[in-house]
C-alpha cells in the first residue's frame, strides 16, 4: 500500500445508509468533509443526505476518489468481506477501509484483502452524532500508521478515540456484558425483581440506567446477539454464557420499547414500570454499639447514638450484627458468628445515596429487621431487602466489571485509560471499571469474586490473575 501519510483523509465515503451509516455520515460532514454514501438498497442512500457535503451515490465504484471508506452493513463475516475485496477493486491502494462492526473479528474481514494493513476497525457507539466515542481497532494486519491516520480523524469529528486489539467485543462490549448477564441472574435466582434491580443500581449503584431498561432500550434481540457473538468467540467461556431467561424473551417477542414490551411494559414508549421493593417505615434503635470505618458515613447519616466500641461490626440492641458485604452470604456470616446477620451492599457514594441494599440470615427475626431498616432510615435511606446472595446488587455487579476490566488490561486489549474512558463514555457509567476498582480496592474486589466463587462453583466467578497480583502488592499495578 502506498501510505496513509500522516495527513487525515479529506473525501469520506459510507457503505450502508441505516442508522448507524447515516449517523457517520452526518458526523463526517458537520466536520467539513466532503461525504458519499452508498447503499445496495435503492434509493436508501437518498434517505441519508441531511448534509449539503453528503451526496447519495448508486454504485461502490463512484467511491474511487475517497480516502476513507467506513462500512456499516449488515454483521454478516462473508457480507462484509465480499464488500471489501470490491472496494478494493474500486478505491486507491492509499485509501483506508474501514468497519464499523460491533461484533466481528477485523482480522477476520481483512483476511485475503489485497493491501490488509490498511484495514481498520472504526466502532462508533449509537446514535453517532451524539455519542462521543470511537473504538479504534487494529486488526492483526493494520500497519500502526493507519490507527494514528483513523485517531485523528476522529478527534478531528469531535470523537474520543481509544484503541484496541481485535479480539472479541472490543473494550466495551466485552467488558460490559456482566452489567447484564448478572442482572438476568438475579431475576432468575428471585434474589429481587427487576425494578428493585435497577432502582438499587441506579439509586445506590450510579448508573445512569438499571441492566433491565437499558437492555429494554437496546433491544433484546441486540443485547442477547452481542452476547452470544461475544461467548463463541471466547470459545463458550462461562464468563460470557448467554441468558436462558433472555432467549426466552426473545423467543416471545418481547424485545423492548420497540415492541412495546421486553421486561417492563411500555404504552406509546413510556415505561410502565412497577415500584421497587422498599421496606416499610420502621422504629430505629435506641442506640447502636461500634462504629466500624466500613459503616462510618452511613451510620453518621443516621439519627442514633453510637456507643464506643471496638470491632469491624455493629451489634443492634436486638443481638443483631450488621456488616458491609464483601460477598460473603449473611447466612454464611451467621453460621461463623453464631449470631443473626444483615449485610448491607456498597454503594458509588456513602454519602449521597438515597437507597441501599440490605439481605439477612434465615435466623434473622422480624424484630432485629426492623431495628436495622429503622436505623438506615433515619439516614435518609430507601431500604431494598433482597434475598441473600454473595455480594449482593452493586458489590457483585461492580466486581464482575472491574474483574473483566483487568482481565482486558492483561491481555492488552487496551490501556488503562482506554479501559476507564470507554466504559464512562460508550455506556454512560459513573466510574471507569479500573478506577472503581482502585476505589473499593482489589483486596474487596477479589473477596466478592471469590466468596461468588465459593457459593457457585461457576468458572464465570473467577478471578483474573491479575487482579490476584494487585490484590497481594495492595495497588493497582
Amino acid at each position: 500500500m502506498s501510505a496513509p501519510t500522516g495527513s487525515t483523509p479529506r473525501r469520506v465515503g459510507v457503505v450502508g445508509a441505516g442508522t448507524m451509516g447515516s449517523g457517520i455520515a452526518r458526523v463526517a460532514a458537520d466536520a467539513g468533509h466532503p461525504v458519499c454514501i452508498y447503499d445496495s438498497v435503492p434509493g436508501a442512500a437518498a434517505g441519508a443526505v441531511t448534509h449539503p457535503d453528503i451526496r447519495a451515490v448508486t454504485r461502490l465504484a463512484h467511491l474511487h476518489d475517497c480516502e476513507i471508506v467506513i462500512e456499516a452493513v449488515v454483521e454478516d463475516l462473508q457480507v462484509k468481506r465480499d464488500l471489501f475485496a470490491e472496494l478494493s477493486t474500486v478505491v486507491a491502494p492509499s485509501c483506508v477501509l474501514a468497519t464499523n462492526t460491533s461484533a466481528l473479528s477485523p482480522t477476520a474481514i481483512a483476511a485475503g484483502l489485497p493491501g490488509p494493513e490498511r484495514f481498520v476497525g472504526m466502532h462508533f457507539f449509537n446514535p453517532p452524532e451524539r455519542m462521543q466515542l470511537v473504538e479504534v481497532v487494529a486488526a492483526a494486519q493494520t500497519a500502526p500508521e493507519v490507527v494514528g491516520t483513523v485517531r485523528e480523524l476522529a478527534v478531528a469529528w469531535g470523537k474520543k478515540p481509544v484503541t484496541a486489539s481485535a479480539t472479541p467485543g472490543f473494550i466495551v462490549n466485552r467488558i460490559a456484558r456482566p452489567f447484564y448477564g448478572e442482572a438476568l441472574r438475579l431475576l432468575e435466582e428471585q434474589v429481587a425483581d427487576a425494578a428493585t434491580v435497577d432502582a438499587i443500581l441506579t439509586e445506590a449503584g450510579g448508573f445512569r440506567l438499571g441492566p433491565f431498561a437499558l437492555m429494554d432500550l437496546i433491544g433484546h434481540d441486540v443485547n442477547q446477539a452481542v452476547t452470544r457473538s461475544v461467548w463463541m468467540a471466547f470459545g463458550y467461556d462461562p464468563r460470557y454464557a448467554p441468558s436462558s431467561l433472555q432467549q426466552e424473551l426473545v423467543d416471545a417477542g418481547r424485545l423492548g420499547r420497540k415492541t412495546g414490551r421486553g421486561v417492563f411494559r411500555y404504552e406509546d414508549r413510556r415505561p410502565l414500570v412497577p415500584p421497587p421493593v422498599t421496606e416499610p417505615p420502621r422504629e430505629p434503635p435506641a442506640f447502636l454499639s461500634a462504629r466500624p470505618p466500613e459503616l462510618e458515613t452511613l451510620l453518621d447519616r443516621c439519627s442514633v447514638p453510637i456507643e464506643p466500641a471496638e470491632g469491624d461490626r455493629v451489634e443492634l440492641p436486638s443481638g443483631a450484627v450488621l456488616v458491609r458485604t464483601d460477598g460473603t452470604p449473611a447466612g454464611v456470616l451467621a453460621a461463623r458468628l453464631t449470631q443473626p446477620v444483615i449485610v448491607l451492599d456498597r454503594a458509588f457514594d456513602d454519602q449521597t445515596t438515597t437507597r441501599i441494599a440490605i439481605a439477612r440470615s434465615d435466623d434473622c427475626s422480624e424484630t432485629q429487621l426492623a431495628e436495622a431498616v429503622g436505623l438506615l432510615q433515619s439516614g435518609g435511606l430507601a431500604v431494598s431487602l433482597v434475598e441473600d446472595t454473595p455480594g449482593l446488587v452493586v458489590a457483585r455487579t461492580v466486581a464482575m466489571l472491574v474483574n473483566q476490566a483487568a482481565d482486558a488490561l492483561l491481555q492488552a486489549v487496551a490501556s488503562s485509560p482506554d479501559i476507564d474512558l470507554a466504559m464512562v463514555l460508550g455506556t454512560g457509567y459513573p466510574l471507569g471499571p479500573l478506577a472503581w476498582g482502585e476505589r473499593y480496592g482489589a483486596g474487596l474486589v477479589l473477596a466478592v469474586l471469590d466468596n461468588l466463587w465459593s457459593w457457585y462453583h461457576d468458572p464465570r466467578y473467577r478471578a483474573t490473575p491479575l487482579l490476584r497480583r494487585w490484590a497481594l502488592s495492595g495497588e493497582l499495578l
